[in-house]
């Protein structure tokens, strides 16, 4: 798997910061290390509580569109919850960056579909896959805090997303070491829910 660099995910100049940003940036770098540095198998134990704890709230909110995502830089892969929600006969789709300051498009997609590797280095659905509204949204965190507010990548993607004039529910998928305090900013949207891996 590609290891892409997000947009914004070079912190800017310090002098340049506030002191928002510049903490952000800090809990970023740190939770990024934390995840990088997880062993293979407590990941999968993780991985498998966290897909477990998604298929039970699907079903207990009768999810019948969900956008997912294409793990990456070590972020909680669900992929067989994806295939057991598919094979339920929820439809799926994956998150496509179509402009450096716009929302997400979301493309159907079904385990096992063709994708290809986008500017960033993502895996996506290619350009002639149906573009769908989800009913709800897996956006994975770098880190959350307890009033549902996510740390990403500082890209802003999903933030313009959920900022849209149809908001899908927001579901946060973040290990339970990622739970972290920082102020909200005007743009950031809040998670309806996070799921991890605490037990």
């Amino acid at each position: 798997m590609t290891n892409p660099r997000i947009a914004r995910d070079t912190p800017q100049q310090e002098q340049e910061q506030r002191p928002a940003t510049r903490l952000k940036n800090a809990l970023r770098a740190d939770l990024l290390a934390r995840r990088k540095a997880l062993d293979t198998k407590g990941k999968a134990v993780s991985d498998e509580l966290i897909g477990r704890r998604l298929l039970e709230w699907c079903a207990a909110h009768a999810i019948a569109s969900l956008g997912v995502y294409h793990p990456i830089r070590n972020e909680p892969d669900l992929l067989v919850a994806y295939n057991a929600l598919s094979s339920l006969g929820v439809h799926l789709s994956l998150p496509v960056v179509v402009g450096k300051d716009a929302a997400l498009e979301f493309r159907r997609w079904r385990p096992g579909d063709a994708l290809v590797k986008d500017a960033l280095g993502v895996m996506v659905p290619p350009p002639d896959a149906p573009v769908v509204q989800p009913q709800a949204l897996l956006v994975p965190c770098v880190g959350y805090s307890a009033s549902g507010l996510r740390l990403g990548y500082g890209g802003g993607f999903y933030d313009r997303t959920l900022g849209g004039a149809i908001r899908p529910l927001a579901v946060g998928v973040c290990y339970a070491f990622g739970l972290t305090e920082f102020d909200g900013e005007a743009h950031d949207a809040p998670l309806d829910l996070v799921l991890t891996d605490e037990v």
